[in-house]
């Protein structure tokens, strides 16, 4: 008996977390430019492709299909005060470098490796080939 009170009573618990609760007409709203953003198909994440291995370019004569896993999106959002100031450096000319970069990119942060078999019948595995996660790097 015991057990089935504690119950119902998670239960209303769990309920009354659910509802949801009405604004106060008093309180004061938060305007759209401080809320926090979701996150957009555009920012910095993980794709998937399915793809032959010969089709990676990097040799393998293999005909199998694998899954592909790369990084794709921008990352202008979280620019730091490097990225910034190495920015106003290049506009004003105190850097004239092309290969400096002024913003952070997608990049893998973590890889995991992909096993294959070739057209010899040989199982192949290549370490760090497709991405496990990716973050804005840099």
């Amino acid at each position: 008996l015991v057990e089935e009170w504690s119950l119902m009573q998670e239960v209303e618990i769990q309920q009354s977390r659910w509802r949801r609760s009405t604004r106060d007409p008093n309180s004061p709203r938060t305007p759209r430019k401080n809320r926090k953003r979701t996150k957009s198909s555009r920012d910095c994440h993980l794709e998937r492709k399915q793809m032959k291995v010969r089709d990676l370019g990097l040799g393998y004569d293999s005909d199998e299909i694998i899954l592909f896993k790369y990084c794709a999106g921008t990352c202008h959002n979280v620019r730091r005060n490097y990225d910034l100031a190495v920015k106003a450096l290049m506009d004003n000319g105190s850097i004239a470098d092309k290969k400096v970069s002024s913003h952070p990119c997608c990049r893998p942060t973590r890889y995991e490796p992909v096993s294959f078999m070739d057209t010899q019948t040989t199982w192949q595995t290549i370490d760090k080939l497709s991405a496990a996660n990716c973050s804005c790097v840099g």
